[in-house]
């Protein structure tokens, strides 16, 4: 998450013109690999954003989040709404049921077609993914389309990653 997040931050900071600030790392704001994604850009001399949430287990955004950019939210729902309202990409790396919550649920504001443009989703980790979810049964049990599992791509290295998001990206946002 580090790496991933360092090097799309590069990347964006080195775009030309007025699209250097056009994509900016963002994590929940808090421990594990939201810290680390902030980190990342942290380290590549970027800003982040901390979308944080009052858990009473969390002791709050986490220090690596641009200081101006740190929101702390009370409620679920209005976070996940400016975390998919502003996405522009989603990378996912093995996790619990936030990480779920918040896949699924971009998953289906894409499929149903209530995003402008559909955000490159990248589920990093395949051995995780592969074994925690199936989505062959889902499509075989007809609950999910076959081109539904278009929607996402699943990685096993900052590479390949930052190769699929910044082809995306450029696709949709700078063209």
């Amino acid at each position: 998450a580090v790496q991933l997040s360092e090097s799309l931050t590069r990347w964006s900071m080195a775009l030309p013109g007025p699209h250097q600030d056009r994509f900016v790392i963002c994590s929940g704001g808090g421990p594990g690999i939201m810290e680390a994604a902030n980190l990342g850009a942290h380290n590549a001399g970027g800003k982040s954003v901390g979308l944080g949430i009052s858990l009473p287990f969390e002791q709050g955004v986490n220090d690596y989040v641009t200081e101006n950019l740190k929101f702390e939210f009370h409620y679920f729902f209005v976070r996940k709404y400016w975390f998919v309202l502003l996405a522009k990409a989603l990378v996912a790396f093995p996790g619990g049921f936030g990480t779920f919550d918040e896949l699924f649920e971009t998953l289906t504001l894409i499929q149903t077609k209530k995003v402008e443009k559909m955000p490159p989703i990248v589920l990093f980790g395949s051995e995780f993914w592969n074994e925690v979810l199936n989505f062959d049964a889902l499509v075989e049990w007809g609950t999910i389309s076959p081109e539904d599992v278009d929607l996402f791509k699943i990685v096993d290295s900052v590479e390949e990653a930052q190769e699929h998001i910044v082809e995306k990206l450029t696709e949709r946002f700078l063209h």
